[in-house]
């Protein structure tokens, strides 16, 4: 069995976005193996020396407990491996696979948060997606800790079908864990303020997040 971490930009943008949108970062984990990260569509087979677009997956920040100190990564044909230490739930992070997009003074950055598993309740990531209890199949959305009311998350099973579920007051939903598989839970979250996202000055980011974990 393997868990997985996917990251999908789902909100509709311009420029780079067209092609971020297309795209998604995600890990895989065998047990208690290194974890591999890829750059593509995780719902299609990997193609034969990676997506086109790999090149671009350079530095996501994988991590257990301690994001300071995050795990290296060793760039393969079609993936990057990271050694990673426990059986935890795994983490990342990564603001840099596209280049911020649009005019001068009001450029637009996507910043990706990604999770596997759902043993743990708390929330580290910006952008996040938590059981509510341990190995349930309710979830809590948060943005910096708080919920997030009405957010759409998509949900893909093991079979590829996809449907959109809206969170609750409480940022909170429930899915069906019908199969036995890989799901995947997305979000997005736009925040319009002025915010610098590695060396650029953005008007604009978008947060994506997911929780992936196996049933």
């Amino acid at each position: 069995m393997r868990a997985t971490i996917t990251v999908t930009l789902a909100a509709a943008l311009l420029g780079w976005g067209t092609l971020a949108e297309a795209h998604e970062v995600w890990l895989e984990r065998d047990g208690a193996g290194p974890v591999r990260v890829y750059l593509g569509e995780p719902a299609e087979p990997v193609p034969a020396g990676g997506d086109p677009e790999f090149a671009k997956l350079k530095a996501p920040v994988v991590f257990t407990t301690d994001r300071s100190a995050p795990a290296v990564l060793t760039r393969k044909t079609d993936h990057l491996e990271v050694a990673v230490t426990g059986d935890g739930d795994v983490r990342a992070t990564d603001d840099s696979v596209f280049a911020p997009w649009g005019e001068d003074d009001a450029k637009e950055a996507a910043v990706f948060h990604a999770r596997a598993g759902r043993t743990e309740t708390r929330t580290v990531l910006d952008l996040e997606i938590a059981p509510v209890t341990p190995e349930g199949d309710t979830f809590a959305v948060t943005y910096e800790g708080s919920p997030l009311a009405d957010a759409s998350v998509t949900l893909i099973n093991p079979d590829r079908w996809s449907k959109s579920f809206k969170t609750d007051a409480a940022g909170r939903l429930t899915i069906p864990t019908t199969w036995d598989g890989r799901y995947l839970l997305a979000v997005s979250h736009t925040v319009e303020s002025p915010a610098r996202v590695g060396e650029h000055e953005v008007a604009k980011i978008h947060h994506i997040a997911t929780l992936t974990f196996v049933d």
